[in-house]
């Protein structure tokens, strides 16, 4: 069973559909007079080794106060419209899935965009939704693109 005092998670990667999860969890956690945990899990990589960090910092990937810059930035206009939820921040490199499952155990909602991939458009959720739905410790909401509600 959920906490009844933990907050609302949203995972946020910078996508419009993102932007979507982000603004039904404000609205979640100000509904529910619970703080909300933005979290930005910026990599997918398997191989969190040397080699691993070596490659992503000779592809170019953006620093972790990169990513924490464009995560607030993200947050900033929702904050203003929704003044009563206390937000945290979190940026990690890590896989997105591992992380929202993590702190499912202590939160009472994930939200989550999906793009849903595969051949039919509109039943298939994408892998990080996909073991939300199965394994999350807490209720998770799915926020899909305006175009697949219709």
């Amino acid at each position: 069973m959920p906490p009844d005092d933990g907050p609302v998670v949203v995972g946020v990667d910078g996508s419009p559909l993102s932007e979507r999860a982000v603004t039904y969890a404000f609205e979640e956690a100000s509904l529910r007079a619970a703080p909300l945990v933005a979290l930005h899990a910026w990599t997918d990589v398997e191989d969190e080794g040397l080699l691993g960090r070596a490659r992503a910092l000779l592809s170019g990937a953006p620093s972790e106060t990169e990513q924490g810059r464009l995560l607030a930035a993200d947050l900033a206009s929702r904050q203003e419209k929704y003044p009563d939820v206390a937000v945290e921040r979190v940026v990690v490199r890590d896989r997105p899935r591992r992380q929202l499952l993590e702190r499912s155990a202590t939160a009472r909602l994930v939200v989550v965009g999906s793009r849903g991939r595969g051949g039919f458009r509109g039943l298939l959720l994408g892998s990080t939704s996909q073991a939300l739905v199965h394994h999350a410790r807490c209720p998770v909401m799915i926020v899909r693109s305006e175009v697949e509600e219709r």
